[in-house]
């Protein structure tokens, strides 16, 4: 197996493992990995980037307080109204949520209101 066919298989398994992870939170959300491993650029030291959309409540700190995510993961949770004023003020991680996101959970249809905007 060659170096493209490992990179393959390993981003793969980075995205089913963040889709469980997603799978795993109850409460209605839409999660989407975005970063190194949803563009495949990712290296030794890439972290597990993944935004989360919901009625959170609270700044962000008392927000990742509440979630109980894996080691190596950077989670991003935002309300769909923070989403979309980022969204609107081009902000990068909105941004390539857009351009390169991974969906990994949609509850609340955030790629349908992106593909409306294109």
């Amino acid at each position: 197996m060659d170096i493209v066919e490992k990179r393959v298989i390993h981003r793969e398994a980075i995205i089913a493992e963040a889709s469980a992870f997603a799978s795993s939170l109850d409460f209605k959300v839409s999660a989407f990995l975005i970063g190194s491993y949803s563009r495949g650029d990712f290296n030794l030291w890439s972290d597990i980037d993944v935004v989360l959309i919901s009625d959170f409540t609270g700044n962000i700190l008392e927000r990742l307080k509440k979630l109980d995510f894996p080691s190596g993961y950077e989670v991003i949770p935002l309300t769909f109204d923070e989403f979309r004023h980022m969204l609107s003020k081009k902000n990068p991680i909105c941004m390539e949520l857009k351009s390169s996101g991974v969906t990994l959970r949609d509850d609340l249809g955030v790629t349908e209101y992106i593909t409306k905007l294109k």
